[in-house]
């Protein structure tokens, strides 16, 4: 995959909320402005000190893509190392056929990339701490578990586990 030419195709936070004028774009900005980050994780974004690309494979209207999308252009607004590009699905799904879970494409795909775009890994619509939620199956906690997480409040486990990423060797 050449990543490097498909993260010039890509667009920005400010494009990604034009694709709607409306409750969507109401919801993304909510989000965004309601990420508190604690200072430990801010100083863990500073450290990045090397460009990183993010391609993001996102939709406007994806519940998903509303909440973890801000938290990209929060990671990127505390270190300008943090470079993010955002497609759309429709159009893109060749790109993301690498990524698919159970046979479909999901919303987001972050693809995290070096400074050299290669790929060093992908998050893939939510985070862990809510798939773990439901892959124990305690329907109390999963009610509980994706509450929060339409709250926003899983949205530093976002950011860690895509720092998780970018550190990795």
């Amino acid at each position: 995959m050449i990543f490097r030419e498909i993260f010039a195709s890509a667009g920005s936070f400010q494009a990604f909320l034009k694709e709607d004028q409306d409750v969507h774009r109401e919801k993304t900005l909510e989000i965004y402005k309601g990420i508190l980050l604690q200072e430990e994780l801010v100083e863990k974004i500073k450290l990045i000190d090397k460009t990183v690309y993010i391609l993001a494979f996102a939709e406007i209207w994806c519940p998903d893509c509303v909440i973890n999308v801000p938290a990209l252009q929060k990671m990127s607004d505390n270190n300008e190392n943090i470079k993010i590009g955002i497609l759309p699905r429709k159009g893109n799904e060749v790109y993301m056929e690498k990524y698919k879970v159970g046979g479909k494409t999901k919303l987001p795909t972050f693809v995290i990339l070096d400074d050299q775009y290669n790929e060093k890994g992908v998050f893939i619509e939510t985070p862990k701490i809510l798939r773990d939620a439901i892959a124990k199956g305690n329907e109390v906690e999963i009610t509980i578990a994706k509450r929060k997480y339409k709250k926003g409040e899983y949205i530093t486990n976002t950011i860690e586990e895509i720092l998780d990423t970018i550190f990795r060797k």
